[in-house]
């Protein structure tokens, strides 16, 4: 008996319908890759080496960190005026305690509008050395993998790519969700005997497969430092009050100022206004002794910097970044009085500003030990051969006088599913949005109306 004509109709369409979105997400995946992926191996470049800065910097600075060891240490402000000394023409701004028997004491000063780090022994004054900050190793890493090296733009484009990675990692993932097979070839386990093209391609997808978690791990919790979606989350967490209380401060007078500007913080911490200190005529600014003393009280954890008030108004604000996101603590002390005008510690975070964190401290390799950077490190080398081997499988596929893009069906239309999927995309990486929107234009304006370009690019 003849099937109906619809029914003939919803089975020959099914296929159809799945080939369809198959080569739009292909086609999305792969313009993604081979516009992303240079980004995201120098991501995954600096990021892993930035994974292991205490390690580095302790082997790299390690004639500058330790000292032999004295009978009694002179006072932070003896080690600070022995640094005024012999730096007269520079504006001190920080100072980091020894926090070990045999580690130098830091002065951060600012010379010639240069900032510098000046390692001082704590126990008779003695200049060990110098570091410009900005020609750090890690420094240059951090900027590298945050901006590269260019500012605000830089930070874009760094953002821009990391929501292209997280875009990437699920359409990836579509792609390899195995439909016609039950093997564990070419899903779970490399083929290496099936030719070159099965080679790569499976080189390709199934360590991005095994990866997808911890790459997705690493993108999202990198995401809170980026210029735009960081501020619409920190934006999101303050007006929920899942960042920080607002009740830290009671009638201590604000400034408009970010904590940000002062000092390097937490996340949690950054945006939150510095107070101001009561200013009273003729009072001197509190020694630094009595800043550390009351940093021990308040038990700050070792390893805090000290920064020093700006202005007659300003605050002397101490900060740490500990292994454990636990142990974060902010503190601005009246310069005068010595009051604690806020102490932001990380049990008086929201929930939202907790959990970013915790993230953070993920994503820098430091909340669970060495194996938190093992795994982290794994991931990013993962990432970049995941990265090469997708560009060496385009290359050797790549016809002459074509990108090589997958073609797409004729009378093709956007589908609903697709459409959702890209708004949805859009809407939650806003960089994402706008730069679909500027695809579409290019495609509309320019690309449809060349002949060439439509050949080249398969559109």
């Amino acid at each position: 008996m003849a099937m109906p004509q619809t029914y003939q109709q919803e089975a020959t369409e099914e296929p159809q319908k799945e080939k369809r979105l198959y080569v739009a997400i292909w086609r999305w995946h792969f313009y993604a890759g081979i516009i992303f992926a240079p980004f995201l191996i120098l991501l995954a470049i600096t990021g892993g080496i930035y994974l292991y800065k205490p390690q580095i910097e302790a082997w790299m600075y390690k004639d500058l960190y330790y000292v032999a060891a004295g009978h009694t240490a002179i006072s932070p402000t003896m080690q600070v005026e022995a640094v005024r000394q012999a730096y007269p023409e520079a504006v001190i701004t920080r100072y980091r305690p020894s926090d070990e028997p045999t580690r130098t004491a830091e002065v951060g000063i600012v010379e010639h509008k240069v900032s510098k780090t000046v390692f001082v022994s704590p126990f008779d004054g003695k200049i060990v050395g110098e570091l410009d900050d900005q020609n750090k190793l890690m420094q240059v890493m951090k900027k590298l993998h945050g901006e590269l090296m260019a500012g605000k733009t830089g930070d874009r484009i760094i953002e821009l790519s990391a929501c292209w990675g997280m875009i990437l990692l699920v359409t990836g993932v579509y792609l390899w969700w195995p439909r016609n097979t039950k093997s564990l070839y070419g899903t779970l386990i490399p083929r290496f005997t099936k030719g070159k093209r099965i080679f790569w391609r499976d080189l390709h997808a199934v360590p991005a497969f095994w990866l997808s978690l911890f790459t997705a791990v690493l993108i999202m919790t990198g995401l809170p430092w980026s210029g735009v979606w960081g501020d619409y989350v920190n934006k999101a967490a303050t007006s929920a009050q899942s960042g920080y209380p607002d009740q830290l401060w009671g009638s201590v007078p604000e400034s408009v100022i970010p904590t940000k500007a002062v000092a390097e913080v937490s996340w949690a911490a950054e945006n939150m206004p510095v107070p101001e200190s009561a200013q009273k005529g003729g009072v001197q600014t509190l020694p630094l002794e009595q800043v550390v003393n009351i940093a021990t009280e308040r038990k700050v954890p070792a390893g805090y910097t000290i920064n020093l008030p700006e202005g007659e108004k300003g605050v002397y604000t101490v900060s740490v970044f500990p292994k454990s996101p636990v142990d974060n603590a902010t503190l601005h002390i009246d310069q005068y009085s010595g009051k604690v005008l806020a102490d932001l510690r990380f049990a008086d975070y929201g929930t939202m500003a907790k959990a970013i964190e915790i993230g953070i401290a993920l994503h820098e390799g430091r909340f669970f030990g060495w194996p938190n950077q093992l795994l982290a490190a794994l991931t990013c080398l993962g990432l970049v051969g995941i990265s090469l081997t997708g560009l060496i499988m385009w290359w050797k596929r790549k016809p002459a006088g074509k990108l090589g893009a997958p073609a797409l069906p004729k009378n093709y239309k956007l589908m609903k599913g697709v459409a959702a999927i890209i708004i949805a995309f859009g809407l939650f990486f806003p960089l994402v949005g706008i730069s679909l929107v500027a695809v579409l234009l290019v495609d509309l304006l320019v690309i449809r109306r060349i002949p060439a370009a439509k050949r080249f690019l398969g559109a």
